[in-house]
């Protein structure tokens, strides 16, 4: 669902240059190998609470869609795009560089790093112990026989690889600060690997279903933690992305994709 063409600066073969929340930010990202920003992107950045003012990790931000959708209706934030393959990092940094968003470039970095890396590795890439107020992730969540592509860049963005909840969720309790957020998006049937992550590290944690249609079974999940809290998993009314009777987006997608809603009404 991501938006308008941009024409500040031009489409290539290689890439395309997209407007996110009606043209308040841009993204270049690549046009066929890799991951391209959608909604999956949207909702996990609207779990931040719009009041949000610290700094923010985007864990697997590829060319930083999340990121920089929290930086876009939370104007007082900052965020580091953190990205394993140089490949997205550099789509990440060119993004950064557009035009069009020069009101957000000097409330972001990115960071070529392995967010999976454990202590001094960890600190080494960048990613400093309690540096971050929240930690937002979208990362590869489909098995190996989900979607197979010989592409390697793309197949690097989709498909999880064992252990892959706890590593990524034992470096977001790392670099959070005590009481610091942790938003994850998944799918359903992921939801027990990651509280067994969660287990220990973060608590309070909050969980809403998204669902295609009311009479459709949910196809991502979206839940929030705090690192330290020791509260149970609460589940909060659902998202339905359309509306029963037609095809186009409900008004709360429209709201949440464009950056006017927060996904937890905060």
């Amino acid at each position: 669902m991501s938006a308008a063409r941009a024409t500040l600066v031009q489409d290539t073969p290689a890439h395309t240059v997209d407007a996110f929340h009606r043209g308040r930010f841009w993204l270049v990202q690549p046009k066929q190998a890799g991951h391209r920003a959608g909604m999956d992107a949207m909702m996990l950045a609207a779990a931040v609470p719009s009041s949000f003012t610290g700094r923010l990790a985007d864990f697997g931000a590829g060319a930083g869609a999340a990121g920089l959708a929290v930086l876009s209706r939370c104007p007082d934030a900052t965020a580091v795009l953190v990205e394993k393959s140089a490949e997205m990092a550099a789509y990440a940094a060119t993004t950064l560089a557009h035009p069009g968003n020069a009101h957000l470039n000097d409330r972001a970095s990115v960071l070529a790093a392995d967010v999976a890396l454990s202590g001094q590795a960890r600190t080494a890439a960048g990613l400093a112990d309690n540096s971050f107020d929240f930690v937002i992730m979208n990362p590869p969540f489909n098995a190996a026989e989900d979607r197979a592509t010989p592409d390697p860049l793309k197949k690097a963005a989709h498909v999880m690889e064992d252990g892959l909840f706890d590593s990524w969720i034992r470096s977001a309790a790392a670099v959070a600060r005590p009481r610091g957020g942790l938003a994850v998006i998944a799918r359903p049937d992921q939801l027990g690997a990651i509280l067994d992550a969660m287990s220990g590290r973060f608590g309070d944690a909050e969980m809403l279903a998204v669902h295609p249609r009311p009479d459709a079974a949910a196809i991502r999940i979206v839940i929030r933690a705090i690192l330290g809290a020791r509260g149970k998993l609460s589940i909060r009314p659902p998202l339905m992305l359309h509306a029963q009777s037609g095809n186009g987006p409900s008004e709360r997608t429209e709201m949440i994709n464009n950056g006017l809603a927060s996904l937890f009404a905060d």
